[in-house]
């Protein structure tokens, strides 16, 4: 179990980074489009977060403009390819590009989902769902334990969105992520839309998922669009996207999220058909105040 970190305080980096933890305040996904604008006026946005997979080659523009703003942001480092719940082992090439990324950029926050993207030599562009049993945690834990020894720091692991439940599941999901994180102190990341996205597509109360949920382990919260669509049997079916405007509905449950967890890290992500700055802009403006009504009412 790797436990080096303080478990009050999850989203905590190594001391010798330029930051040493997210600030609880608005963050947005950064796009290399949006850098100059991000030097121009990138109020109120207080950190960002890149996908690590982005960053893993050797010089170029994008690790110039990514220096470059480790000097100003705190940084979080989000990995989409580890495939933590995948059945074999951890790429071992896929972790040492990580582990150079993050040794030389020090964020204050890293994380991974509760997903899997690879079988034997073949690596799908998803993050899949796994089905909640001991096997699968047991085989959980050893991968964030082999990622945490790597890397030489805590970890965040990301709740999934889900579009079915698997039969053999005989863990709640709030309940799952607990466990993992008590057996290998890894913190977590509780994406909301990704709640909402799972609880309109199962059926179930997103509040109810957010009363179960281990707040006092979450190190950042994230935000996202989703798309709309129908199952064949004509019920909701909402796909994680990251290409659309954060809902209504995802900003009441950040809300509701927030008035039980107090300020975290609060991250707007749009990934697919990323708009002009502006736009992003006016999203992290609205997750700040968010936070800053959570901040008068303590």
């Amino acid at each position: 179990m790797f436990d080096t970190l303080d478990r009050s305080a999850p989203s905590d980096g190594p001391s010798n980074g330029p930051f040493s933890r997210l600030p609880n305040a608005a963050g947005v996904g950064y796009k290399p489009q949006h850098f100059q604008s991000l030097l121009d006026d990138a109020a109120p946005v207080k950190w960002l977060e890149i996908h690590a997979e982005n960053y893993m080659g050797d010089g170029g523009r994008p690790l110039a403009q990514l220096r470059h703003l480790a000097e100003r942001f705190p940084m979080s480092v989000h990995g989409v390819g580890l495939s933590i719940g995948g059945e074999g082992p951890l790429d071992a090439d896929h972790l040492a590009r990580l582990r150079h990324l993050i040794d030389w950029l020090q964020p204050a926050s890293f994380s991974e989902h509760l997903a899997w993207s690879t079988h034997d030599s073949h690596f799908f562009n998803d993050l899949l769902p796994l089905p909640y049993t001991d096997q699968s945690l047991t085989r959980i834990c050893e991968h964030i334990d082999q990622v945490q020894t790597t890397l030489g720091r805590r970890m965040l692991l990301e709740n999934p969105s889900s579009y079915l439940a698997f039969a053999e599941s005989t863990w709640e999901e709030p309940a799952f992520l607990q466990e993992i994180a008590r057996r290998t102190g890894c913190g977590l990341l509780l994406d909301v839309n990704n709640v909402f996205v799972s609880a309109t597509n199962l059926d179930y109360r997103p509040q109810d998922y957010i009363d179960a949920y281990p707040l006092d382990l979450v190190g950042e919260i994230h935000l996202g669009g989703h798309d709309e669509d129908e199952d064949d049997h004509g019920r909701p079916l909402l796909i994680d996207s990251h290409g659309a405007e954060v809902t209504d509905p995802v900003w009441a449950l950040l809300d509701y999220t927030l008035a039980r967890s107090g300020p975290k890290p609060t991250l707007v992500e749009w990934d697919t058909d990323v708009p002009e700055w502006p736009l992003l802009q006016a999203e992290a403006l609205r997750a700040a105040a968010a936070l800053e009504r959570v901040r008068e009412t303590a």
